[in-house]
């Protein structure tokens, strides 16, 4: 399995524990912060499938760095609605999983960067 298909595989299941982050954040009636943290989450895996179809190394080096950016903005929002406590959901876990999308990203980034270079 290439590292391509890892992330997007990652950064899809991702998205699908967020929306259920999401709707318990609606069932407490937070809509704002819900819906910021909703649209970059998501964003991430999108960016992703974006990438793939890229018509060159730059392109899928550009869609994979707004998917990097998207998961870092992610992390900011899981951050903030943790410390508000806003929910009693497992945002601990959705923490570490961005934190390792962060991680991979940031390598196929380098990666794709450097060989652009050569």
């Amino acid at each position: 399995m290439s590292k391509e298909s890892i992330i997007l595989n990652k950064s899809f299941d991702f998205a699908l524990r967020s929306i259920d982050l999401y709707k318990v954040l609606l069932a407490k009636n937070e809509y704002v912060l819900s819906k910021q943290f909703l649209r970059s989450a998501t964003s991430i895996g999108a960016n992703v499938e974006e990438a793939l179809a890229g018509i060159s190394k730059k392109d899928f080096t550009a869609k994979m760095s707004i998917s990097s950016k998207e998961a870092r903005e992610t992390r900011y929002w899981l951050r903030l609605i943790k410390y508000a406590s806003i929910s009693e959901f497992d945002i601990e876990s959705l923490l570490k999983d961005c934190e390792e999308l962060i991680k991979i990203l940031t390598k196929i980034v380098k990666t794709s960067q450097e060989s652009i270079i050569k």
